[in-house]
């Protein structure tokens, strides 16, 4: 079976009620601490207003980000281009790809929050048109042309990259809420998709589609596009019980909800304040049309297993951060996650629960090892009478087994 990828979405989401430096520095530990967990993938993104989504600088962040990991992928979560002038953009994105020794993603949207495009004035009918405008000419500039290009709202002249990026073929990636918008021009330029929309019921009900109109994208411009370069976004969070996992979870998720779902982003169709932790998560993660996983392993696992099913495959599973638990119980989660979820779901158990079973449930192919260490003791005397004064008329075969108390004897003695 392929391989299913796993990484971490920083938006940021953080209370406003914390010291900034301290939320930049757990920012850059989770980073460290995911890179020596084994994660793939890591992305932050771009926001200038809400007072909760505090970097203004994927690119900064990561450049940061990069000097502490060695090995994981850095992706701008996303640059929202019409925000910049494209030539700056790609300046930046290749000296985050030398900087990071080829591990950055290009990731690129629109501009999520209005806010942030009132604040730019910014147009947000503009918004779309002008991502595509951008994402074409700095494909042009990391192939090495020179681009001499007149825009409405950007202009080169004869500009040329002086450096390339370090990665012969970096990867590009659009985002995509639940529209067809982000998939048809992920299709248009033969990109890889990072699905946000999934955070949501009618993300996760749409799922079964989008990849239809990136595929169709992708045939009308002579593209192709590949599910391997499809991630897909999920709430969660992890303990060893569901019960404990309520407890760690349930406040922060309340707060989250009612202070910046509700009370400052505003949106059209959002649930009501939540009246209590249990109200949060029973609607979150356990009612009808919930979409977060709170709870164990187990549930995350069968989480991952129904919305693969469900979208035909994806080739990345991203867990978005957020603090509804405590520092300590959040990096907790994210190593259960480690731990448990992707040895489960890439299969990497499977040898290992065989092997044990065979080893199980075949004791008559071992009995001839007992036998045959008993015939050399026969064979010397010296052995023989040692022997004697074994623990145990049994021979053991590993020399686990042979370090073991005799328990027999302890229980003879009392």
């Amino acid at each position: 079976m392929a391989r299913l990828g796993f990484g971490a979405f920083l938006a940021p989401h953080h209370p406003v009620n914390e010291h900034p430096f301290l939320q930049f520095r757990r920012d850059i530990a989770l980073v460290e601490h995911l890179d020596r967990l084994g994660y793939d993938e890591f992305w932050c993104g771009e926001h200038h207003s809400s007072g909760w989504e505090m970097i203004a600088s994927p690119e900064m962040f990561l450049a940061a980000a990069a000097e502490r990991t060695g090995r994981i992928k850095l992706g701008t979560g996303v640059v929202s281009l019409p925000y910049h002038h494209p030539f700056n953009v790609a300046q930046r994105i290749v000296q985050l790809d030398w900087m990071c020794g080829g591990r950055a993603i290009f990731g690129s949207g629109p501009g999520a929050l209005a806010s942030d495009a009132h604040v730019l004035g910014i147009d947000p009918m503009t918004q779309r048109p002008r991502q595509d405008e951008a994402i074409g000419i700095i494909k042009r500039l990391m192939k090495g042309e020179r681009v001499t290009h007149k825009s409405e709202w950007f202009e080169l002249n004869d500009a040329a990259l002086q450096l390339l990026p370090m990665q012969e073929d970096m990867e590009f990636v659009v985002a995509s809420q639940i529209s067809p918008s982000g998939m048809t021009l992920a299709g248009k330029y033969g990109a890889g998709v990072i699905s946000i929309g999934s955070l949501s019921s009618q993300g996760l009900t749409a799922l079964p589609t989008q990849w239809g109109f990136a595929e169709a994208a992708a045939k009308k411009h002579g593209q192709t596009v590949d599910r391997k370069n499809w991630r897909v976004l999920l709430n969660w969070h992890i303990a060893e019980t569901r019960e404990e996992a309520r407890r760690q979870a349930g406040p922060g998720l309340m707060h989250h909800h009612n202070e910046y779902i509700h009370g400052t982003l505003q949106n059209p169709g959002t649930k009501p304040p939540f009246s209590s932790p249990d109200e949060a998560l029973d609607k979150t993660a356990f009612g009808e049309g919930a979409v977060a996983t709170i709870g164990t392993p187990d549930d995350l696992v069968a989480k991952i297993k129904s919305v693969l099913a469900a979208s035909g495959g994806f080739g990345t599973v991203i867990g978005f951060v957020h603090d509804w638990a405590s520092p300590e119980n959040t990096m907790r989660s994210w190593d259960m996650v480690a731990r448990y979820v992707v040895p489960e779901i890439n299969g990497y158990l499977t040898g290992l629960r065989k092997s044990r079973d065979f080893v199980a449930n075949n004791r008559e192919y071992f009995e001839r090892a007992k036998h045959a260490i008993l015939a050399n003791i026969e064979e010397n005397d010296a052995a023989k009478e040692a022997l004697k004064f074994t623990n145990s008329p049994r021979i053991a075969t590993s020399a686990s087994a042979s370090n073991l108390p005799d328990f027999g004897k302890g229980r003879a003695a009392e």
